[in-house]
């Protein structure tokens, strides 16, 4: 296999995209460095079965250059060895502890840590592998309210249906059903998100729990029916957090809990605001690096 690639900023990607890719088997663009100034740095790529012409993609990133008024790119064309991926996806995805949930793949042979709630997911194509910084800070939460007697005590009573809004992978809505026995809602805006989230449940033997669902924001009827919701993660981004947090809010129940990630930590004060409008009060924030996570609480009716 060859590629050929050119690095551009992110707004540039859509642009360059087509000019490489007559004669390519695919192209792709991923990020290569995510702090750059004015810009995130993102490559550019096209594979080929043969080694391409040089002229005819060069002209074609003049082009577009011209087009979108920037510097042309420099073009890069090299040899793609041949690698095992399904292997490095498996050497890259070691077990994972976090809290009281040890997350692993199939290829782990060893049974897992006796008193961990166990949580089998394999390298997908959707989001949640519980080694992002967010996903991780969401397994912590999950862990501090689950040894939080009196939540404890309010999913005993009842109130109990949980929400998992934004569930890629499917994994917090696994630990909630694994930590509290009790159904949960996933959603997601992404098709592939519940193919993969409705096969982990299986994987795990919480189908008869967990319903995926295929939703933008909060709008499907099987959301507006199974609540008000004791328990709700949110595990997606900061403005549409802030977009969504009256409809979220007001599916939150007195006393219940909501877990929001997927924010940097300098975007906490925009996010709480939007909630404590809603009457939310925050119970804790957990950081890892760049990444917060936030624990707040609906308080109980008098």
């Amino acid at each position: 296999m060859w590629a050929a690639r050119v690095t551009v900023t992110d707004d540039l990607c859509a642009m360059f995209e087509p000019a490489l890719e007559d004669g390519a088997v695919s192209v792709s663009s991923y990020e290569v460095e995510e702090w750059a100034k004015p810009r995130p740095i993102w490559r550019v790529e096209a594979l080929f079965t043969a080694p391409p012409e040089p002229g005819p993609l060069a002209a074609r990133i003049a082009v577009a250059a011209a087009a979108a008024r920037v510097a042309e790119p420099q073009l890069e064309i090299v040899v793609v060895e041949h690698r095992d991926w399904l292997a490095e996806s498996y050497a890259g995805f070691q077990p994972l502890r976090a809290g009281q949930y040890y997350v692993y793949g199939d290829h782990i042979r060893i049974a897992p840590p006796s008193g961990m709630i166990p949580l089998r997911l394999n390298a997908a194509t959707a989001f949640g592998s519980g080694e992002h910084e967010s996903t991780f800070g969401c397994l912590l939460a999950l862990t501090a309210i689950g040894r939080d007697g009196r939540f404890k005590a309010k999913v005993a009573r009842g109130s109990h249906a949980a929400l998992d809004l934004g569930c890629g992978s499917g994994i917090l809505a696994l630990a909630i059903s694994k930590t509290w026995k009790q159904p949960v809602v996933a959603s997601d805006i992404d098709p592939e998100a519940v193919r993969i989230a409705t096969y982990n449940a299986r994987h795990n033997g919480e189908a008869a729990r967990i319903r995926p669902v295929l939703c933008d924001g909060t709008h499907a009827p099987a959301i507006r029916r199974s609540g008000p919701y004791a328990l709700i993660t949110a595990n997606i981004l900061a403005r549409p957090l802030c977009r969504l947090s009256a409809r979220v809010a007001a599916l939150l129940a007195p006393g219940g809990r909501l877990i929001m990630a997927g924010l940097l930590v300098w975007q906490e004060a925009m996010v709480l605001a939007a909630y404590r409008r809603q009457g939310l009060v925050l119970a804790r924030r957990i950081r890892i690096g760049f990444w917060s996570t936030l624990i707040l609480a609906r308080p109980t009716r008098n």
